[in-house]
């Protein structure tokens, strides 16, 4: 084992154990399955049942049903026998958040209980505690003794447990051992987990979910090299929490469970979007397809003795040239060299408007910062900000930079003190040491793959840079033939975003037939969504449950509409308590529902202001970012 996962350059999926939801099996040699939860209130019977019910004809293999209380964990009886009745097997989840009452009846009903161990007996009051080693002990303790009874029932009633850990729910005694980090995610399902072990329980799924992309692949990973050491197997189960909407949400989940998917990890997932529980099976089924289809056999040399952390974000140094590399974001190359002639308005969707009447160029946040032209020539002023590939016998302006193919390079020809890009085929490392890179330290590289799933085959390539010492910075070129959009979203995202994550490219460059538009949005969406490059408002919003207090797709609209100009401000939107400020752990600010009505504004993880009308919220929380300096009025082209 490669410290977390069966093999980095080969596809296998790391081995679980089985265990069994119902009929449907979860970990083992089973097909990696999909779940989702419903947003009904969950005493309401008839809408529950209809709504699990469209979600397993979508293709939902496990539906999950809050129980905030006993009165909806009995309830649960009812909303599984009208299912049953309708003719459906499909596995219900009870999803339980601080009462163990509740679990221990939910268990006797369902077919596997949720809880969080951050809440499930910990009350989390946001306050930093010392522990002496026997003080530590005796908090082990109360977990057992709220833990054990639960575990007694699920061995009687067959019923399997989900410990699922949210970043955002971590309870006082961890965050005062660990930190808010995912070593402190890994230690609060551990504690859980030796606890079962103890009492010979293992049908046990764990999750490891955060609204951070970084954080929440970071923790899976940890949690794998950690069970490892101590000789467990558990099932994954997947999941972005609170990603959003749109295509910010597919993005985000399409990155964070599919860096995982490449790595081998994962039983089941769930794409959580704030949008209808229906609407999410599409994508996760989209998604998993990805490794129902996955070519197994490319031949990539293996590693073995990784050479960067994957636990830790730590980007690869490289040098600084123009503006690539070293501390610089990753920046963003079109290709234009197709069109028949280069005109202002082709660079409308790549974030540059031209005004005739001011004769001045309007450059958006998602402003691209490369073109390349092929042969082609540019007849008109270019914003300053943009710079410009050109073939190498088509260099003819010095204001323009040649892109070189590694066939075409002889060192000793080149310029080495002008930089320039040379253009490299992923699948020939031999060319690396051929044409000595080692001795262009002006040259960007630019990586090019025309393989469906290039990911694996560009990790080890920047595998390769770190053991050779390579310090030029390079450019992601990629091509994605997928015209569907969840497809391309999905892929996109993938491919370029898990690089990101461990650190590596320093530009983005794709190949496509997609829509320009579509294109741009995608790449500064996964930039984003990898926390490389922040370029918008980020809204870290919950995906509903019986729990929400509100409309949470009417509201995020209303908020989005008045606050999406606000770039690098990240604003949480939660339909309760639950998901309040604790899974919020990222966010500047806090809008959550805290009654029928009522809405309460954080700034941080500070309450800001309680129960604020609903109709007046959203006022409100352009107050609270004005009155702390983030406000900007939207900008008028």
């Amino acid at each position: 084992m490669q410290y977390y996962c069966s093999s980095l350059t080969k596809f296998s999926r790391y081995q679980t154990r089985e265990v069994m939801v119902g009929e449907v099996g979860v970990g083992g040699l089973n097909p990696i399955r999909v779940q989702s939860m419903t947003t009904t209130n969950t005493m309401d019977t008839n809408a529950t049942v209809e709504q699990s019910i469209r979600m397993i004809k979508a293709g939902c293999e496990i539906v999950r049903i809050t129980a905030p209380s006993i009165k909806e964990a009995k309830n649960l009886k009812y909303i599984k026998n009208k299912i049953r009745k309708e003719g459906f097997k499909t596995p219900i989840v009870a999803d339980i958040h601080f009462t163990p009452n509740a679990a221990e009846i939910a268990a006797k009903i369902v077919e596997k209980v949720r809880i969080n161990p951050g809440n499930y007996v910990d009350k989390k009051q946001f306050k930093f505690y010392e522990y002496t080693e026997k003080n530590y002990e005796k908090e082990l303790d109360k977990i057992r003794s709220r833990f054990i009874p639960l575990l007694n029932i699920c061995k009687n009633e067959g019923t399997s447990l989900r410990i699922g850990t949210n970043h955002g729910s971590l309870s006082d005694r961890i965050m005062s051992h660990f930190g808010d980090t995912p070593q402190g995610m890994v230690e609060s399902a551990m504690e859980f987990l030796r606890i079962a072990i103890n009492e010979n329980f293992k049908d046990i799924i764990i999750s490891m979910k955060a609204s951070n992309t970084q954080v929440m692949i970071q923790a899976y990973r940890l949690l794998v090299k950690s069970m490892e050491e101590e000789e467990m197997n558990f099932p994954l189960h997947l999941g972005v929490t609170e990603a959003g909407e749109g295509e910010d949400g597919r993005i985000k989940s399409a990155l964070g469970i599919g860096t995982l998917l490449e790595d081998g990890l994962g039983d089941t997932i769930r794409v959580s979007l704030t949008e209808d529980p229906e609407d999410e099976i599409p994508v996760a089924r989209e998604l998993v397809s990805r490794y129902e289809s996955i070519n197994r056999n490319i031949k990539i040399k293996p590693i073995k003795h990784i050479l960067y952390d994957p636990f830790f974000l730590k980007r690869r140094i490289t040098n600084n040239i123009l503006n690539l590399g070293h501390e610089n974001v990753p920046r963003v190359i079109a290709n234009l060299s197709k069109l028949g002639s280069i005109s202002q308005n082709d660079l409308i969707s790549y974030g540059y408007i031209y005004s005739p009447s001011s004769d001045k160029w309007h450059v958006s946040d998602q402003a691209i910062d490369y073109i390349y032209i092929g042969t082609k020539k540019i007849n008109f002023r270019l914003p300053s900000s943009l710079m410009v590939l050109t073939d190498n016998n088509n260099y003819d302006n010095k204001q323009y930079f040649r892109l070189i193919n590694i066939e075409d390079f002889d060192l000793k020809e080149s310029d080495v003190e002008t930089p320039f890009f040379l253009s490299i085929n992923l699948n020939d490392f031999s060319n690396v040491t051929k044409k000595n890179i080692l001795k262009t330290p002006k040259a960007i590289l630019i990586l090019i793959s025309k393989e469906k799933n290039p990911y694996r085959l560009l990790r080890r390539w920047f595998h390769y840079a770190l053991e050779f010492k390579i310090k030029n910075p390079v450019i992601i070129r990629c091509k994605i033939s997928d015209h569907q959009i969840d497809k391309f979203l999905i892929n996109t995202s993938i491919d370029i975003g898990g690089l990101l994550i461990d650190g590596f490219g320093d530009g983005i460059w794709l190949d496509t037939k997609t829509e320009p538009g579509v294109v741009n949005q995608t790449i500064f969406g996964v930039l984003q969504a990898s926390r490389t490059r922040i370029s918008k408002t980020e809204y870290i919003s919950c995906p509903s449950c019986g729990r929400t207090l509100f409309d949470l797709q009417e509201t995020t609209g209303k908020i989005r509409e008045r606050t999406s100009h606000l770039k690098g401000v990240k604003i949480g939107v939660m339909g309760c308590i639950v998901n309040g400020p604790g899974e919020m752990a990222d966010a500047d600010y806090g809008y959550v529902g805290t009654g029928e009505g009522k809405i309460s504004l954080y700034k941080g993880q500070s309450l800001v202001e309680r129960n604020i009308p609903s109709d007046k919220a959203v006022d409100a929380l352009v107050e609270l970012i004005s009155e702390n300096g983030d406000w900007v009025d939207p900008p008028h082209v």
